[in-house]
């Protein structure tokens, strides 16, 4: 993990101030312990903060190409660098470094902007071309690397982090009530919002690019929904093991040594089983438990851990861990919900002391449809389309609890459907949120209340110390 900031001023004469880049890059310094980097060319400046993963000796950035032209800040791993380094070696390109990052720079020369349509990786960088007077900002295709922007009437900044972002004093720090309606929704703000009203998210498979005192954004890739051929199971399997088995392949490719986080599950269990098939060391994996037994998974971690012959470590989460929660607001920048990141942030810190790296199972849920929600979705359209829906409904509001919202009983279970089926056939693009459309007017618009507004204040007084925030604002209307 390595951090990028920078800004570029609209005016070319003036230009951009030493003191904005080094807060920018002393807000990241967490991001990347192992180096920084700085450069200013009048108007515009590039900073970063580097966690050395491959090419330990010659991977300092910002890096230039041959004739300095070009100065790249790149945050994250191209997985077929050495791919695309053998072709444009083979084209005349001439290397200084072993690293990944500079595989972008040459690719650059030969395609420009479109280099990033042959990067297979996670990243966000930054790219300045002196010829072009362009800057451009691009992220990987799933958003896996976060990058965040403003502009604002003097120009146009970014960085890796939003606290980092707001050094920048010329950005506002209202706050987005319409983000806040999709983090009641969602526990988190999507892209392209943030909490704040002027900085920006560049969304995944995109690229910025900012001449001439303008801001263009594009997508460069997007999910492609092609109905694939019916093909026998065997064939099937085959061919997701393949994948799946050159994914882990991939990410196995470090000069620092890496481990991977497991916790007894399918996902986690299956990536360690690869990583012990493919990697020529011995595999490190690292556990984290709960003194509540009822959310403790260590013995099927260890179990697991046991079976594939790993070098196993386990940490246990106490209840003083929320004392982190603090010091990890302070990285989010912004309200985030998912109440996995506190032992997840705990054992990434206890894991730090051991490897660099660390690969993991997230993402299978959503990539094979693993979660209940996906399936309340297609039962809720089939619910709506039942002639007695009206009378379901009626009695199900009878008989479920009155009190409370959330919980594992069957009738608080039947109650949270029938809203969400209800909200489904108001509103189709509605998904499986944490509150519903109807719960949000409820206990936001209807009774007109200053409460969020009084929340996220004190959040964001956590993230900007010493930084005025807005105060209490009313819900007027629709979000």
């Amino acid at each position: 993990m390595c951090g990028i900031a920078g800004s570029i001023n609209r005016e070319r004469e003036r230009p951009v101030e030493e003191g904005l880049l080094r807060r920018m890059c002393d807000a990241i310094e967490h991001r990347g312990p192992d180096d920084e980097g700085y450069y200013r060319d009048g108007p515009v400046g590039l900073c970063m903060r580097r966690l050395q993963v491959i090419d330990l000796a010659g991977g300092q950035q910002p890096m230039s190409n041959e004739d300095g032209s070009l100065r790249l800040v790149f945050n994250g791993e191209i997985y077929n660098y050495r791919q695309l380094r053998q072709e444009l070696t083979g084209r005349g390109h001439i290397f200084k470094t072993n690293s990944d990052t500079e595989t972008i720079l040459h690719l650059y020369e030969e395609k420009g902007v479109d280099c990033v349509d042959d990067l297979r990786g996670m990243f966000a960088f930054a790219l300045w071309d002196t010829r072009e007077q362009s800057l451009m900002l691009a992220r990987d295709r799933l958003g896996l690397k976060p990058l965040y922007y403003a502009e604002t009437d003097q120009g146009l900044s970014f960085s890796s982090e939003l606290r980092s972002l707001l050094c920048d004093d010329r950005i506002s720090r209202e706050l987005d009530y319409r983000a806040i309606d999709e983090y009641l929704s969602y526990l988190f703000v999507p892209h392209p919002r943030t909490i704040f009203q002027q900085a920006r998210k560049l969304p995944p498979g995109s690229r910025a690019i900012f001449r001439d005192g303008r801001l263009h954004i594009e997508r460069y890739w997007d999910v492609r929904y092609d109905t694939i051929a019916a093909r026998p199971q065997a064939q099937a399997v085959g061919e997701l093991d393949e994948l799946l088995r050159e994914s882990v392949k991939l990410r196995l490719l470090a000069d620092v040594p890496v481990g991977a986080f497991l916790s007894g599950g399918l996902d986690s269990s299956l990536v360690v089983a690869l990583m012990r098939e493919v990697s020529e060391q011995p595999v490190r994996t690292f556990a984290i438990g709960f003194e509540e037994s009822s959310f403790n998974e260590l013995a099927y971690a260890r179990q697991v851990a046991e079976a594939l012959g790993t070098e196993h470590r386990e940490y246990t989460v106490s209840y003083d861990v929320e004392a982190l929660i603090p010091h990890m607001l302070d990285h989010f920048g912004e309200p985030f919900a998912d109440s996995s990141a506190i032992p997840t942030y705990h054992l990434s810190r206890v894991t730090r002391e051991d490897v660099t790296v660390a690969l993991s199972g997230d993402g299978g849920d959503e990539v094979f449809g693993g979660y209940r929600r996906y399936q309340a979705r297609r039962w809720a359209e089939a619910f709506n389309g039942m002639p007695g829906r009206r009378l379901c409904e009626w009695g199900a509001e009878r008989i479920a609890e009155p009190a409370g919202y959330y919980g594992k009983s069957w009738r608080k279970k039947m109650r949270r459907f029938v809203e969400f089926a209800r909200a489904v056939r108001e509103a189709p693009e509605t998904s499986w949120g944490f509150f519903l459309p109807k719960r949000k007017k409820i206990r936001c618009i209807r009774k007109n209340l200053p409460i969020l507004s009084v929340v996220l204040s004190r959040a964001c007084s956590l993230i900007l110390p010493g930084q005025r925030t807005p105060g209490p604002n009313r819900c007027y209307g629709s979000i």
